[in-house]
């Protein structure tokens, strides 16, 4: 079956950690313990499901082989084949998946660039985009902040998504995204470009998150401009959080209760935390290596032509479709497993990367 699944690699990988999940002091961290559970979980369900799949693919086999086949047989061997190849891909697939935080929820903010109110209002695009991508993934969706445009569309926008592999599917999503198109926003519709920046980190388990001292944060109060209703609207129940010692901001007004804002900026504020933190690193050890790295607008990794034979082309795997309708409302798959694919050919070509 599928070369991409490493059967043997998965058994060892599960035996690892049942090795782990036998040690005397497993519960002596509940929330550590109940993360690698959750792991061999699904990494025996990975292996189940790939036995399942070569017994259905030898019982499709026999059966074909015996050359007694009629219409009806055969309808019903076409829909077996074409979900036996459904979940091999699945199972093809769940090699990309291989980093540490993978399985976590993702924390996703868009940031207006240059390119003014079509900046705000390409923001705005993004942010359905990927709200519509979470909803077909039957994933669960919160806006935390969201700061509205000046005429149209939004500032910026932190989203908190979460579902199975929500940081592993997007977290290639990070970086700049680039809009060509005829602006709606003059009378002349000139040509535009508008981009937008895409930030997307893990939500950290407390347990991994970088311990943060109350004099370390500076916290505003303010009242909530979002949605929400009268009761947030009418009270001082949105938070902004400021860490001194790396000046990082995070501002949280998705909820009623001043509170439970204070308690998800806070988590938002250790992801980015620990974010800056390993890219820090990173940064170190590519300056060892004698290798720049540039952080700027310039990084683009997708560009979304809406003009003339409209295209849309990812500049890392040089994939490229022409269904823009579909990929700004969250049909992001053909980008989406490119990317896994050329960032898992890459760490394999580059342990270190």
């Amino acid at each position: 079956m599928g070369g991409g699944f490493d059967l043997a690699a998965k058994q060892r990988q599960l035996a690892t950690l049942q090795a782990k999940a036998q040690t005397p002091d497993l519960w002596s961290d509940p929330e550590q313990a109940g993360q690698l559970l959750k792991r061999i979980e699904v990494i025996q369900t990975e292996i189940n499901n790939y036995q399942a799949t070569e017994q259905r693919l030898a019982d499709l086999a026999a059966l074909a082989a015996t050359g007694e086949i009629d219409a009806i047989t055969a309808d019903l061997m076409q829909t077996e084949l074409q979900q036996i190849i459904q979940l091999i891909e699945q199972l093809e697939n769940s090699r990309f998946f291989d980093q540490p935080h993978d399985d976590l929820p993702v924390i996703l903010s868009i940031h207006a660039g240059t390119g003014g109110v079509d900046a705000q209002d390409w923001a705005l695009i993004l942010e359905r985009m990927y709200l519509r991508y979470a909803d077909r993934q039957g994933w669960s969706s919160q806006v935390l902040d969201e700061q509205a445009g000046n005429e149209a569309g939004i500032k910026s926008v932190t989203l908190r998504l979460a579902g199975p592999l929500a940081y592993g599917f997007l977290r290639g999503e990070g970086g700049t995204h680039r809009l060509l198109r005829n602006s709606p926003f003059n009378a002349q519709h000139l040509r535009q470009t508008s981009f937008a920046l895409v930030e997307v980190i893990p939500e950290l388990p407390a347990i991994e998150a970088p311990a943060i001292t109350e004099n370390e944060l500076q916290i505003d109060v303010f009242r909530s401009s979002g949605p929400g209703g009268q009761g947030v609207n009418t009270t001082d129940s949105a938070v902004r959080l400021t860490h001194l010692p790396s000046g990082l901001v995070v501002t949280c007004q998705s909820e009623r209760s001043q509170h439970q804002n204070k308690i998800l900026a806070l988590a938002v504020l250790q992801s980015k935390l620990a974010q800056q933190q390993a890219e820090k690193l990173n940064q170190q050890k590519q300056t060892l290596k004698g290798q720049q790295i540039k952080a700027d607008w310039g990084l683009q990794i997708r560009s979304y032509f809406l003009y003339g034979s409209q295209i849309i082309k990812d500049h890392r795997t040089a994939v490229s479709t022409s269904d823009v309708a579909g990929v700004l409302d969250g049909k992001l798959e053909l980008f989406l497993k490119a990317y896994w694919l050329w960032d898992w050919q890459r760490r394999q070509a580059d342990p270190s990367a």
